[in-house]
């Protein structure tokens, strides 16, 4: 007897991160991670680029169950989460190809195509109203009342995801250079950081700005603003405006009745508590009726929960034009 089986993806700034496994709730293959972001291109997400990761990968993980040391059927990956950054703003193309690619290679009859935001809500806080913010290198908050979603920020380093990564490490940047300059609000303890990490400041803006994985850059000086931040005001001021930011993009999207949830999820809330300590202030004055929990899971355990339940028929988030779609794939269109 076949196994209904699904396929679950998560495509970030870091590359995919790719999971199979059983409807029923049984075993799953992976994560496998490809390790190199999508690319983009004039029609937005590449379509092409992305199934030449996810083909081998896919292979990979149905051949390690294939060849386990326990018996199991064949799965039927009749089910496919793509959880991916930029969909909702760059995801034309995406939709357009994507189902129709993965039912020729994998035989996949259902697709849900969402936001990152989307399948970071599943795995924080699985259907239940509330609000997520989601903060890596990059910012987005994202909430639903399982009506409809709302979105804020999310724009990108050059036009927002403020308090994200990129944001806090390019700030904290900014006051190296300005203790470096001699000007007013300048941090020497951050401009110590910044020439161990990058050099002499006089070079610092040739090693950012021609890099093509800027937001990357800056954000890897965001650890540095948290180290300083227990003895240095300036990194201090820094990480709590972060949480401001934060704290006003949740406000933005969080339902404003009953006792939604909101969760935290993404690698920046590993500053620990130089971030934590001021956003769990600032969330408590800004949503005094909500309830602050612990994530459940990632973005990946999230595609995995929408998988499952769309499987099931059980499928309770709300649709989305931009943010989540569920498509039955025609086969039709160029073979990836």
């Amino acid at each position: 007897m076949t196994v209904q089986g699904f396929l679950a993806v998560d495509s970030g700034g870091s590359g995919l991160r790719v999971v199979v496994g059983e409807v029923d709730g049984g075993r799953t293959s992976g994560p496998l991670t490809s390790g190199e972001p999508v690319r983009t291109g004039a029609r937005g997400i590449d379509t092409g680029h992305f199934m030449e990761q996810l083909v081998p990968m896919v292979r990979a993980l149905t051949t390690l169950s294939e060849t386990s040391e326990e018996p199991a059927e064949p799965a039927d990956l009749g089910t496919a989460v793509i959880g991916a950054a930029g969909l909702a703003t760059l995801g034309d193309g995406l939709r357009e190809e994507l189902p129709g690619a993965l039912a020729r290679e994998f035989g996949v009859r259902t697709v849900a195509l969402a936001a990152d935001a989307v399948t970071a809500y599943a795995g924080a806080l699985g259907t239940r109203p509330g609000a997520v913010v989601a903060a890596g290198t990059g910012l987005i908050a994202i909430g639903t009342d399982l009506v409809g979603w709302r979105r804020a920020d999310g724009w990108g380093h050059l036009l927002g995801d403020c308090g994200g990564g990129a944001w806090i490490g390019r700030a904290g940047l900014e006051a190296a250079l300005r203790a470096y300059d001699g000007r007013d609000g300048g941090s020497a303890a951050l401009l110590t950081c910044a020439e161990e990490q990058f050099g002499a400041m006089a070079g610092l803006p040739g090693k950012v700005y021609p890099r093509p994985d800027r937001p990357a850059v800056l954000a890897a000086f965001a650890p540095r603003v948290a180290e300083c931040a227990p003895d240095d005001p300036v990194a201090a001021g820094i990480l709590g405006a972060a949480a401001r930011h934060m704290a006003e993009s949740a406000a933005a999207v969080c339902p404003t009745v009953g006792e939604p949830q909101v969760a935290l999820t993404g690698g920046l809330f590993k500053l620990g508590e130089p971030l934590l300590v001021p956003l769990h202030e600032k969330l408590a004055k800004r949503l005094p009726h909500a309830r602050l929990v612990a994530a459940e899971g990632d973005p990946l355990d999230g595609a995995v929960r929408i998988a499952r339940d769309l499987a099931a028929g059980a499928l309770a988030l709300p649709g989305d034009e931009l943010m989540l779609t569920v498509v039955a794939p025609t086969g039709r269109g160029d073979h990836f």
